[in-house]
């Protein structure tokens, strides 16, 4: 058995859609500058929110005594951008580090780096981080401000002070003011879309947001919580041929595609990021059993694939064909639900599809219009149905 290279996934896969024109929207978009006492009490009660990005709390103490120490000396920082989901309750869609830094200094406490995944749970939990976890030294060290010496070599003056022990620069710290700006939709109603127009043109610490960021921020909900249990299935690495998740999210991404499709194409109108945003919106109202019967499907396709060969969706020999895997994907949960046993498919007809000139015509350029996506699906479900059989 060859040894398979370094993960690879079809790029040309994720195929952007031609630019068409967006709606006309009626958006909403106020300026306010919270101080900082107002930022450590929302973040407190929950009002403030992270979000389900794949990135934790990043910065280093030294990065963070600078804007502490800007702060302090009044000195202004970059403005951060919330969404308005509910009445009060505003996701963070850029300036975490900042927000966060603010919150941890005025704790007292800073965030061990490999505690941190663990932390970003605990604070996007229900308790939060209660005063047992802050005071827990497995996850916190004291946050004494490090800042380098002066030109002259003198010590700065602010350097190993803590929140506590401020004195008279606490009361200013206080009240300095992190201008916010806050945007909510407000036509059409029930769809985020301008907000996903707007930050998707965003460039946010130098690195723009890709779709499945922005998603995240957006479509926060316990289904999406969900898609990072499911990534984390090891039948699931094994496929991506990687342990880690990719950080920019685009195995969650292939997990929406699949999931979005095999719900139906019946609304699909040419743009695989408006059908999935959709999914997402409409993802938002699933019940815990919604969830469950999803991550029950997922792991019974993952279970019947552990036995097929691992090159199996690597038609190309070189890279993992997403297209190829949402296709079986939904056409195997299609058949099951109609009495068929999938256990008799041969794998090596599945990568033979893959390889042929029938698929590549569905899936070459031009594989998000509706004609391809569809016919794509129909064209997997009718093989799998000849290689499988009716359950007895």
């Amino acid at each position: 058995m060859p040894t398979k290279p370094e993960v690879k996934i079809d790029d040309a896969e994720f195929e952007e859609e031609a630019e068409t024109q967006v709606t006309e929207y009626d958006i909403v978009s106020a300026p306010n500058d919270f101080n900082t006492l107002t930022i450590n009490s929302f973040i407190e009660q929950g009002a403030i929110q992270t979000p389900g990005f794949q990135r934790n709390y990043v910065w280093d103490i030294k990065r963070a005594s600078k804007l502490i120490e800007s702060l302090i000396l009044g000195l202004p920082v970059p403005q951060v951008f919330l969404y308005e989901e509910n009445r009060n309750r505003f996701l963070i869609i850029d300036g975490q580090q900042r927000l966060l830094t603010v919150f941890f200094f005025m704790k007292g406490r800073f965030p061990r780096k490999e505690k941190r995944g663990e932390l970003r749970q605990i604070m996007n939990s229900s308790t939060g981080l209660s005063p047992e976890v802050l005071s827990n030294d497995d996850y916190f060290t004291p946050f004494r401000l490090q800042l380098a010496k002066l030109p002259n070599g003198d010590a700065n003056r602010f350097s190993r002070l803590t929140y506590a022990n401020l004195g008279d620069h606490q009361t200013q710290f206080n009240l300095r003011p992190i201008r916010n700006v806050i945007v909510k939709q407000v036509s059409p109603q029930n769809d985020d879309s301008s907000v996903f127009e707007m930050f998707n043109r965003l460039n946010t610490g130098g690195v723009n947001l890709n779709t499945q960021e922005i998603r995240a921020c957006l479509y926060h909900s316990d289904f999406f919580e969900n898609l990072f249990t499911l990534n984390e299935n090891p039948k699931w690495r094994d496929l991506l041929d990687t342990a880690d998740p990719d950080f920019r999210m685009r195995d969650i991404e292939m997990i929406l595609r699949t999931l979005s499709l095999r719900e139906g194409t019946s609304n699909y109108g040419g743009s695989m990021t408006s059908f999935i945003n959709s999914f997402c919106k409409a993802s938002q109202s699933k019940t815990n059993a919604d969830i469950q019967n999803v991550t029950d499907e997922w792991n019974w396709f993952l279970e019947l694939a552990e036995s097929w060969d691992e090159w199996t969706f690597w038609p190309s020999g070189s890279k993992f064909s997403i297209l190829l895997f949402e296709a079986v994907y939904s056409a195997a949960q299609r058949l099951r639900a109609e009495g068929y046993d999938l256990s008799t498919i041969e794998d090596a007809k599945i990568t033979e599809y893959g390889r042929s000139d029938e698929f590549a015509a569905w899936s070459q350029e031009g594989s998000t219009k509706t004609a391809k996506v569809k016919g794509r699906l129909d064209e997997t479900y009718k093989l799998l149905k000849n290689l499988a059989v009716i359950a007895s």
